[in-house]
């Protein structure tokens, strides 16, 4: 069993995106920490990565899928899910195809490391940071309910100018179910 401080606290925030039954992207999944939260919560998971030996360990979780989604196809062609989760990645030519994978009625939850990082540490390349609103700008079309852009200090330290932590970039949206569904739609604001 997974400890929950292993799990993105962004994720853990929006809880109300992983309901049991509901399908979940974990894009760019790695060894699976966030993908094998979401089986556990009674998810049906799929996992995309390029590493195959990173992931063999969760094919009995999950549906996975070994692609090099950089260089290749997008791997999800016409398929969407009720929640789909990115940490710690960003090829920006994807923007489109990972909007695209919300399911109406379903959440993204995007996390990664933005401006800033690069006079701390890794990542540093222009590449691999948002700017300042990318994130904002990538999900016109879906109803933001929380985004932060900020330094996120580590465990335990309090302060902007601590030694440890990272610039961060983070959004919760969620695409409107459908046409009809207004303004008037309630998502619940995790309570601090």
């Amino acid at each position: 069993m997974l400890l929950t401080s292993d799990i993105s606290p962004w994720l853990l925030r929006w809880s109300a995106a992983a309901p049991a039954g509901a399908t979940a992207l974990d894009l760019a999944c790695g060894s699976g920490r966030h993908l094998r939260y979401l089986a556990e919560k009674g998810m049906r998971v799929t996992g995309v990565d390029r590493d195959s030996a990173a992931t063999a360990p969760l094919q009995a979780l999950a549906e996975i899928i070994t692609a090099d989604i950089e260089t290749g196809p997008w791997p999800l062609a016409g398929r969407q899910f009720d929640l789909v989760l990115v940490t710690n990645y960003l090829w920006r030519p994807l923007l489109p195809q990972i909007i695209a994978s919300v399911a109406p009625g379903g959440w993204l939850i995007y996390e990664t490391f933005a401006h800033g990082q690069q006079s701390i540490g890794r990542p540093a390349r222009a590449d691999f940071l948002l700017q300042p609103g990318e994130l904002l700008r990538a999900c016109a079309g879906l109803r933001v309910v929380g985004y932060e852009d900020g330094f996120e200090s580590a465990p335990g330290e309090i302060s902007p100018a601590a030694v440890n932590g990272r610039f961060v970039q983070r959004v919760a949206a969620v695409r409107a179910a459908s046409e009809d569904e207004g303004v008037f739609q309630r998502y619940a604001l995790p309570r601090p």
